[in-house]
């Protein structure tokens, strides 16, 4: 077995933190996240529930974060109040560096003025706006709760209220879409100058109503992706990872971070998280929270009264603990990776594992260079374009086993 990170591994780790809530509205017809409809009285058994464990975690690993990202679900449904006491206690219980990015979704609709200024002054300063579409079909299609009016108004009141970091949420690839409808989405968005534009295709997944309704279309949705890409970086969007767009300066680094490998602390019911030994040798481990909602707020009221425990990392709460071994953290390097356009870097690779690159991937890496799908320049190696548009194929070589 791998070996476990202990707590003195990572102390004084540059580290993310993932806080998972679990309402919204109502169930979007191709949402397979963990998520639903809650009452009041849930929502708020959740959040003492969630701050009991970001403080037993705080306890363990005090942390000095580089950035907090707020998913779900549909945060910006929690009640203002709450949120706050969300904050509250990520402060008190880790340290926010400097410059530190912190991020909430918000779905049209879910946000109000007094929301807004509760999350300034609380320390959040991104917000991530889930659009999807600005064609009002399309988002009936959805099963979206908005219309594109009142995503206009929640941008308007975001940018009144002070946030000066925005990203907007869009989707290709969506049954019946056209180039003509695309268009008038991107354009749409376009007009208000997010900072950050997030373009994800359309997957149909088991279990949802999409998947009974519709079959996905995977010529189209690239044709569809290929020309959204296109016509975003000719107008100052630069692409950094497959699927999300900045302007220069605006990249997400909470998301870099997790196609990067730094290690991140989920917490929240089916948060997920990579936890990293600061010296060689004291293993890596990915870690998933309990699913049910119910037990996890059960389990979170025991919390304060467990003794933490001396040695390795733990918590009550994981449902998985997957120790990885050189080999797995070998794979995600290069599959997580080279889902950013500047790629990897083969120095850091063999700095990491204390082996050359070209020892481990040396034949395909030469194979998808000489099949146009990858290219090196100097230290960093990253998918051509052509290589992006294959890239599940692609990503799919760097497995060992």
């Amino acid at each position: 077995m791998p070996p476990l990170p202990g707590k003195e591994d990572v102390m004084d780790t540059e580290m993310e933190l993932y806080l998972h809530i679990p309402f919204c509205v109502k169930k979007c017809e191709y949402c397979d996240f963990l998520s639903g409809p809650y009452d009041e009285k849930t929502q708020h058994a959740y959040v003492l529930a969630l701050c009991n464990e970001i403080r037993y975690m705080g306890r363990q690993i005090p942390a000095k974060l580089r950035s907090v990202f707020i998913g779900g679900g549909t945060p910006s449904w929690l009640d203002g109040q709450e949120m706050e006491r969300i904050m509250e206690t990520v402060k008190a219980s880790f340290t926010l560096l400097p410059g530190a990015e912190v991020t909430i979704e918000c779905n049209p609709g879910t946000v109000t003025r007094e929301k807004l200024s509760i999350y300034r002054s609380s320390g959040i300063n991104r917000l991530s706006i889930g659009l999807q579409s600005a064609n009002e079909e399309e988002l009936k299609l959805l099963g979206r709760i908005h219309t594109f009016d009142r995503f206009l108004h929640t941008y308007e009141m975001a940018r009144e209220a002070g946030f000066s970091n925005i990203s907007v949420d869009i989707m290709t690839g969506l049954p019946g879409q056209t180039k003509e409808l695309l268009s008038h989405t991107l354009s749409s968005v376009l007009r208000l100058k997010p900072e950050h534009i997030s373009a994800y295709s359309l997957i149909i997944e088991e279990g949802t109503p999409f998947y009974e309704k519709y079959t996905a279309d995977e010529d189209a949705e690239y044709e569809l992706m290929k020309w959204a890409r296109e016509y975003l970086e000719q107008r100052g969007y630069h692409r950094y990872e497959i699927s999300n767009y900045a302007r220069p300066g605006y990249e997400s680094l909470h998301n870099t971070g997790y196609w990067r490998r730094v290690p991140y602390i989920g917490c929240g019911v089916g948060a997920a998280g990579l936890l990293v030994g600061g010296r060689e040798g004291n293993g890596e481990l990915r870690t998933e929270n309990i699913r049910d909602i119910y037990r996890y707020i059960e389990l979170c009221s025991q919390l304060p009264d467990i003794k933490i425990p001396q040695g390795d990392l733990y918590s009550p709460l994981w449902e998985e603990q997957t120790p990885l071994t050189r080999e797995d953290a070998m794979e995600e390097f290069m599959f997580l990776g080279l889902r950013m356009t500047e790629g990897i870097s083969a120095a850091e690779f063999a700095s990491v594992f204390g082996i050359g690159i070209e020892e481990v991937y040396g034949e395909v890496l030469q194979r998808f260079y000489d099949q146009g799908l990858m290219e090196r320049q100097k230290d960093r190696i990253f998918l051509t374009e052509q290589g992006m548009d294959v890239s599940n194929m692609v990503l799919a070589e760097f497995l060992l086993s």
